[in-house]
């Protein structure tokens, strides 16, 4: 969903592709047009079964899922004839939407946002400890317990066995090892309000990389951040 741009994808994209992508709230809507189009530069959908995005042997799982979706969304077309479109809307729409900006907010600031310029790795620079030491755990406050301590986010790429009810204990358990690459996350209060900062700061900042080395840094549009310069 938020694939890494490389400037020369980044610099072919419309300016209102760019601030759809980069200005709040737009980028905390975006997981449904993602699922159908991915991301820039990228070709298919996940809702194509022979997309590069599966491997043969997913072919029918990908075709079950959206035989299902289809009937989820038939289900609720036939909700909204029965009950009206409005109540479809405040009893399942309005919910979907806020669990999917969640969802948006959670994975975005997994993998940005740190106060200290993190690298992105490709080519023969990558390695599956480096990209994964390259992610960021997140304190939700009192909400960690509900969305089963996804803020392990270091420990969960590392170990992606891990069930989540040990992902604290994991964690604890590797900081010793890890060191210098275990950045440890801001604390937070009962309310994660301190994480809309960062979101802000990284959506203004990390655009897109350079098109050429394999160790690479976000760097940000200047033009970008004043919706009039476009």
């Amino acid at each position: 969903m938020f694939f890494l741009l490389s400037e020369k994808i980044y610099r072919s994209l419309d300016n209102g592709t760019r601030t759809l992508r980069f200005m709040l709230p737009f980028p905390k809507l975006a997981y449904p047009f993602y699922l159908w189009n991915r991301s820039p530069g990228k070709t298919g959908s996940h809702f194509d079964h022979d997309c590069d995005l599966f491997v043969p042997s997913e072919r029918k799982d990908v075709i079950t899922s959206t035989l299902r979706w289809t009937a989820m969304a038939a289900i609720l077309v036939g909700l909204g004839f029965t009950m009206g479109p409005m109540q479809v809307l405040k009893l399942y729409g309005v919910p979907y939407w806020i669990f999917l900006m969640r969802l948006d907010f959670v994975t975005y600031l997994h993998d940005h946002g740190h106060e200290e310029k993190l690298p992105w790795y490709r080519g023969k620079e990558w390695s599956y400890l480096r990209g994964g030491l390259t992610t960021v755990d997140r304190d939700y406050g009192w909400i960690n317990s509900i969305h089963h301590d996804i803020g392990t986010h270091v420990i969960h790429h590392l170990f992606p066995q891990i069930p989540h009810h040990h992902l604290v204990e994991a964690t604890e358990a590797a900081k010793p090892v890890l060191g210098k690459y275990y950045r440890e996350p801001e604390q937070s209060g009962p309310l994660p309000f301190h994480l809309i900062g960062s979101l802000i700061r990284s959506l203004k900042k990390d655009q897109y990389v350079s098109d050429t080395g394999d160790i690479v840094y976000y760097q940000a549009d200047p033009g970008l951040r004043h919706p009039s310069n476009f």
